[in-house]
């Protein structure tokens, strides 16, 4: 069993677009109509073929509180996975990402937050050797 899709609860698809792709730096796998809304995944240009991230919208009643209750807590809604975590904290603090907690050691990893802008906190990760 593998990992096919995993979502990220988004308050704005074109924005989250936005930031993911042209700050994160993820390419467009899917982007389908559906309504009011698209099938919208994005993979990593490291892992064209890897788990596709869904920007889900937060439509859910409960969507909102749930957010809301992470970001206020600093609990991330997901975590990825880079090479360096000090120079991804520097490139994306000069495209103006809001970092709510800088890159910092626990244990085996290196860590930092960033406000996705859509209503998310997100983790960036650097496993250390």
């Amino acid at each position: 069993m593998r990992i096919y899709v995993t979502s990220v609860l988004v308050d704005n698809q074109e924005q989250a677009l936005d930031f993911y792709t042209n700050k994160l730096g993820f390419e467009v796998k899917h982007d389908i109509p559906m309504g009011e809304h698209r099938w919208l995944t994005l993979v990593s240009k490291e892992q064209p073929d890897g788990t596709e991230l869904l920007l889900e919208p937060s439509e859910h009643a409960a969507a909102g509180p749930f957010k809301s209750a992470l970001v206020a807590d600093g609990i991330p809604f997901a975590s990825f996975q880079v090479d360096n975590v000090d120079a991804e904290h520097k490139r994306l603090s000069g495209y103006g990402v809001v970092f709510t907690q800088s890159p910092v050691k626990a244990g085996n990893v290196k860590m930092a937050v960033l406000n996705d802008t859509c209503g998310n906190l997100i983790q960036l990760v650097e496993m250390l050797r």
